[in-house]
């Protein structure tokens, strides 16, 4: 099975071929230019260089979020207008999963910790196998979500991986002396595939794609906060 991923949940984000499993290629994005500017040409020029056709692409894969919420709509928007041309079906991937199997050893439960703005991370856990949720996903600060941890984890061997993890670093190593913390942060586009291609039935039509946010956007907060202010 030949996978396209695309993640834009960062503001780098990736784009990677995946057959059966086996990452072809993965670019990492330009951090200076939006993925509005970028997209789909980056993912033809990916196409050209792994010597694929659209055509020729058997399911796409997209990182459904949390993120950026401006990266994840134009990602989700680009992954369905491919599959719409190629009569394709798309495997949403939650973010915080691939950071999960992009941090798994095997061996001790991996958090993938996003930096989610505000003082905030978006984070959960997962089993050794990096696919298993023992906590879902939240957003809230980081000795908040450390909070809602039951206090084993803070004593046992864990992975962190992610942007957020790197940012608090301090805390976490305060909080959880026993945590590894991966860095840098692989991209995260051909592990996307890699479980699109593991979990095809996960596929669904492009117009059913739905975004994971977590928590609402700024948007949405502000005219809270201006219908509050006007009852």
């Amino acid at each position: 099975m030949l996978a396209l991923a695309l993640d834009t949940t960062t503001r780098a984000g990736s784009a990677a071929v995946v057959r059966d499993g086996v990452i072809l290629l993965e670019h990492a994005g330009d951090p200076a230019i939006t993925h509005g500017q970028r997209l789909p040409r980056d993912l033809m020029r990916l196409l050209d260089e792994a010597g694929i056709r659209l055509a020729d692409v058997d399911i796409f894969a997209v990182a459904a979020g949390p993120g950026s919420f401006t990266g994840l709509r134009v990602g989700i928007a680009t992954a369905q207008g491919l599959a719409m041309a190629a009569g394709r079906r798309i495997v949403p991937v939650p973010t915080l999963e691939a950071l999960a199997r992009a941090g798994r050893n095997g061996v001790s439960r991996v958090a993938p910790w996003m930096d989610a703005q505000r003082g905030e991370v978006f984070a959960a856990v997962y089993a050794a196998d990096g696919a298993t949720v023992e906590i879902e996903a939240s957003s809230e600060t980081p000795e908040r979500t450390l909070d809602r941890w039951p206090q084993p984890l803070a004593v046992e061997p864990m992975q962190l991986v992610g942007d957020g993890a790197i940012r608090y670093r301090e805390i976490v190593e305060r909080r959880v002396p026993a945590a590894v913390i991966v860095d840098p942060v692989p991209p995260l586009a051909g592990f996307i595939g890699m479980i699109a291609s593991q979990c095809p039935q996960r596929g669904v039509l492009p117009h059913a794609v739905v975004p994971i946010y977590v928590r609402r956007s700024d948007a949405e907060l502000a005219r809270s906060r201006r219908n509050a202010a006007t009852s």
